[in-house]
């Protein structure tokens, strides 16, 4: 029976599959890695674009998709990076609103300009202009948007408001950000991943320390897609949503919750996030206090496997949870993460919205 597990030590996995752990991981190689770059790439054309897998559907979590379509998506953000598409504008006529409750600068850019190389367009709508849930209802503001652009992308404080904006939105909704999940990024975070390890990621030792948040949610969602062997490590109290701990319960895998930092050694991805989200701020002394400790530095970056790599998601709060030094560590990926926003969003703006005719 599979069990989600806090001990003060790290757990012991226990798996029907063997794990690529010790001397039978699989060594990585030039020809495992994903190319990023190619001088003179293969360029699709309208005939040659593969089918979207998800037309029409919702994301507002990484389990809204199979791990056959996840494998659809990743294979299109990588022939995106290569620059395969660029003599196609599958979007044409089409019309996205990029919808903040919360400030931006990866999520609007790379939502915005991935439209733009796709050939539709993005509007951007601050909360002062909507007023979600205060100057408008939430189901008032989907009804609304749904007569005039082809999907939504919600970068909101609740998923209960990405929730209510899906149900009564005939459109496609896109979590950018909530307070339970992060699914996008988490797209751009496993796109960076194979281009150091490959698309068979199962055993992988995904270890995410810190804050239990919205970003820890998502990777336990990519566990059960992927089979990388997800670990987080947090202070007592400040573990992951106990709604998701079900859903890999569910799904028969086992995660590892610590509290042991001990934990990072070895891993294959090192993966930290902000310890004071937006909103948090009137528990910013208490969070530094309980997160001591915690934070990523290259001493830590030195424990974990030769070939690991780290990744945050931005922005970073320097001497909190990292600190520059880790950023530009030479195991760093950071700004190779930063990038694959464009490029995973891109994928799967296409696999939603690729079926659609403009209705002009």
């Amino acid at each position: 029976m599979t069990k989600v597990a806090r001990s003060q030590k790290t757990q012991a996995k226990a798996s029907a599959a063997p794990k690529k752990t010790g001397a039978a991981r699989k060594a990585v190689t030039k020809k495992d890695a994903i190319p990023v770059a190619s001088a003179a790439p293969v360029l699709l054309t309208p005939d040659t674009l593969p089918k979207p897998v998800m037309a029409g559907r919702d994301f507002l979590s990484n389990l809204d998709m199979t791990a056959t379509e996840l494998r659809a998506v990743m294979d299109t953000a990588h022939s995106m990076k290569r620059g395969e598409w660029r003599a196609v504008k599958p979007l044409a006529g089409l019309s996205i609103a990029l919808v903040f409750e919360k400030a931006s600068l990866r999520t609007r850019t790379t939502f915005d300009v991935g439209m733009y190389q796709l050939g539709g367009h993005a509007i951007t709508l601050s909360n002062t202009e909507i007023g979600l849930g205060t100057r408008e209802r939430v189901s008032d503001v989907a009804r609304n948007l749904e007569r005039w652009v082809d999907a939504v992308m919600g970068r909101v404080y609740l998923q209960q408001t990405l929730q209510e904006l899906a149900q009564h939105a005939s459109i496609p909704v896109i979590n950018g950000l909530s307070d339970m999940l992060h699914p996008a990024q988490l797209l751009a975070d496993y796109q960076t991943i194979e281009e150091e390890f490959g698309t068979d990621l199962t055993g992988r030792r995904v270890v995410y320390i810190g804050d239990g948040n919205n970003l820890a949610n998502s990777h336990i969602h990519m566990g059960i897609l992927t089979g990388t062997d997800v670990t987080v490590v947090t202070p007592v109290g400040y573990e992951p949503n106990a709604g998701v701990l079900m859903d890999a319960v569910r799904a028969g895998i086992n995660i590892t919750l610590t509290n042991d930092l001990a934990a990072v050694q070895g891993a294959d991805v090192l993966y930290t996030d902000v310890w004071i989200s937006m909103g948090q701020e009137a528990e910013a002394d208490i969070r530094r206090r309980a997160f001591q400790g915690y934070q990523v530095t290259p001493e830590m970056l030195d424990s974990i496997a030769p070939d690991g790599i780290f990744l945050h998601c931005l922005p970073a709060h320097y001497g909190e949870e990292t600190v520059p030094e880790a950023t530009e560590h030479p195991k760093s990926r950071v700004f190779d993460q930063a990038e694959n926003r464009l490029h995973a969003q891109k994928a799967l703006m296409y696999h939603l919205m690729g079926d659609l005719k403009p209705r002009w």
